[in-house]
């Protein structure tokens, strides 16, 4: 139940906000309010405007036009200070944790506890006051844990914990479940139901509209900077959202292959890797098939495609690619024998963040656009240009950095690297975190034209939809070993959990 209701006065309101830049309108008279103890999910297409609108909200950019009315408070704009003070708390996609300091340093950043006599940092203190918000998101890890230790999606609850450290009226989560697993998705629906009750309001932004109509009481969409419409809670559906968001309806996510898979394209067997030391896996990948790689956090998925990529050592078993033995002891000669992973943190492993949108393209085959062993400016941007405009990469300009680019157009830069080269078979880890549902429709597509041109495609997603909608077959691990293998008429959530978590 809502403690707010549409009568009583909000919590927070946007009212006629608009930002322009240059040439480039990103808002236009947007407006929207949050009750008390309310979520309101934000949805829309990367660009729609729903980085900008809560960077304004939370006083890293001004508006162009507008105001914010929080409480009885107005204010025409708020500077990072005042939207602190206000209480409004950020869980960002992007995670901002320090690798060097361990958890409890990094939720209670800028304002650690002293102790009163010498007014040296009360670490102890800070610790204990960590326990309680770790074990509030379901957090396995401690508070003197060093977040160099932490996976990507422990990193996300570290970053849901540090949020709730903050006396928070208002809590923003942009794609706070990213990278969590179905049962950490779960939690996170607990925590956000715990908030509401506390009359805490809840901004949702989220790319998994299943989520949104979990939780959400209503729902406003974007759309070229512009409020496309809102949704009550009893409208909130899937197809609903995706109109607003579009401007049109999805096909469904499975497409059919052209023609059934092809020969064993890879094949392990015995498979141990430093994750799971005692473990064996074993598994097949045909050309022509996308196989949907499940498991819950901690499985071992993503140490598994590093180590068939040379990233990380095999301690055990045989690698078969194309009929014949294969062991990468670097990338290098992965890629080399046309075997490519797309990790699932794109910034930090998959793109060079600040080097050009073309440089990226062509780094991983640097002496195809080479010229007497000096690399041509003209070949890196015919490559970069013939991939823009088979991915629809949205960039003017492919000189600009990459770090400028949307989710979404990042993703697909990282595509075109090594789809400008000849993949036999491609990893996907994680292929669509932080991307929009239009992003994601061209991705599934393009999966599936990579595996109807004869390309082996193996998906890892923590997404259940995505997972079931767009696999072929599904093998599932549990604890660095094969718990279990589906065929597309034994797909289900159900049948999915139940070989993760061994349930008979």
């Amino acid at each position: 139940m809502t403690l707010g209701t549409p009568s009583s006065p909000p919590l927070l309101a946007l009212e006629n906000i608009s930002k322009a830049y240059p040439g480039v309108v990103a808002l236009s008279d947007v407006s929207l309010t949050v009750h008390r103890g309310e979520v309101l999910g934000l949805v829309g297409e990367n660009g729609a405007g729903k980085s900008t609108l809560m960077k304004i909200l939370g006083g890293v950019i001004e508006p162009s036009a507008g105001r914010i009315v929080i409480g009885n408070a107005i204010y025409p704009r708020l500077n990072v200070m005042e939207s602190q003070a206000a209480g409004i708390a950020f869980v960002h996609q992007e995670l901002n944790v320090f690798d060097n300091l361990d958890v409890a340093a990094n939720i209670f950043l800028g304002r650690e506890q002293r102790s009163p006599r010498l007014g040296l940092l009360d670490l102890a203190g800070m610790r204990d006051a960590a326990l309680p918000l770790l074990r509030r998101v379901g957090a396995h890890f401690g508070p003197d844990v060093p977040v160099l230790d932490l996976s990507l999606a422990e990193r996300q609850l570290l970053e849901i914990a540090k949020a709730l450290s903050i006396d928070a009226r208002v809590v923003i989560m942009d794609e706070p479940t990213s990278s969590l697993t179905l049962s950490e998705t779960r939690t996170l629906m607990q925590v956000i139901a715990d908030l509401k009750a506390q009359g805490i309001a809840v901004i949702y932004i989220s790319h998994r509209l299943s989520e949104i109509e979990a939780c959400a009481d209503h729902v406003v969409a974007l759309r070229d900077g512009l409020v496309a419409g809102e949704l009550a809670r009893q409208d909130i559906r899937h197809d609903a959202m995706i109109r607003l968001m579009i401007g049109r309806d999805l096909k469904a996510l499975y497409t059919p292959p052209a023609a059934p898979p092809g020969d064993v394209i890879l094949s392990l067997v015995g498979i141990a890797t430093p994750a799971w030391p005692q473990a064996r896996a074993d598994l097949d990948v045909r050309a022509g098939e996308i196989l949907g790689l499940a498991g819950l956090m901690g499985a071992g998925r993503t140490e598994l495609a590093e180590a068939i990529f040379g990233i990380r050592p095999l301690l055990a078993g045989t690698v078969t690619l194309a009929g014949a033995p294969f062991h990468a002891h670097t990338p290098r000669q992965a890629i080399d024998a046309g075997l490519y992973l797309v990790p699932e943190d794109r910034k930090r492993t998959g793109l060079v963040i600040e080097a050009a949108i073309d440089e990226n393209i062509a780094l991983a085959d640097l002496p195809a656009v080479a010229r007497h062993g000096l690399v041509s400016r003209g070949e890196i941007g015919r490559r970069a240009a013939m991939q823009r405009g088979k991915l629809g990469i949205k960039a003017a300009d492919l000189t600009r950095v990459a770090a400028e680019l949307s989710g979404g157009n990042q993703q697909k830069v990282v595509l075109a690297k090594w789809l400008s080269m000849r993949p036999r078979l491609i990893i996907f880890d994680e292929p669509t975190r932080g991307v929009d549902v239009g992003a994601k429709a061209e991705i599934y597509l393009l999966l599936r034209a990579l595996a109807d041109a004869g390309v082996g495609v193996i998906m890892i997603s923590s997404d259940m939809e995505e997972v079931i909608g767009v696999s072929d077959r599904i093998v599932v691990l549990r604890e660095g070993r094969v718990a279990g293998a589906l065929d597309r008429a034994e797909f289900s959530e159900q049948s999915v959990l139940r070989l993760a978590v061994g349930a008979n």
